[in-house]
């Protein structure tokens, strides 16, 4: 595991180096790429990295790849629309992240079906987050009154499970 984590971190600083070393010598290319937009790009590029292991015989850099490029997503997204005041409700999306690491890396072979019902399970959990936070932050239109009623669904489930566990 450490000879591919030093790979890993080659293949960033590589990749870094060399994009920055193109913007030394072809200057007019900082003028198409505009820097001051794209940078979650680099972002998102890192975690494709990750992925990258991930496919190439490390499954479980599937989560540090989807939390890094899902967080550059919402990077990329804020930075464009200027909407920062987002991070108040977009954060829950993060659990979510995780989970879809965790189902991909068991789809890659590693973790077996426990990983990809506890994947599922927080995919869930940090969609119910951000549909929640984001009514009580945004108003989400009629959702925005409507989100105390996802509590009392999540909630209900939460019992519902617990009772069909116990049969």
């Amino acid at each position: 595991m450490e000879k591919r984590g030093s790979i890993i971190g080659g293949l960033v600083l590589i990749g870094v180096g060399v994009f920055f070393l193109l913007m030394q010598f072809f200057p007019g290319l900082a003028g198409v790429i505009n820097m001051e937009r794209q940078w979650p790009l680099i972002i998102i590029g890192i975690g494709g990295v990750f992925w990258l292991a991930a496919i190439l015989g490390t499954p479980p850099l599937t989560i540090p790849g989807t939390i890094i490029g899902g967080i550059g997503s919402i990077l990329y997204y804020q930075n464009l629309t200027g909407n920062w005041a987002s991070w108040a409700y977009v954060w829950t999306l993060i659990p979510a992240f995780v989970g879809i690491g965790m189902f991909c890396m068991s789809i890659l072979g590693d973790g077996g079906k426990h990983a990809r019902r506890e994947g599922g399970r927080l995919v869930v959990i940090g969609l119910v987050m951000f549909v929640i936070f984001g009514g009580f932050f945004t108003g989400l239109g009629s959702l925005g009154r409507l989100w105390p009623l996802f509590l009392i669904l999540a909630g209900g489930w939460m019992l519902l499970k617990n009772s069909l566990s116990r049969r």
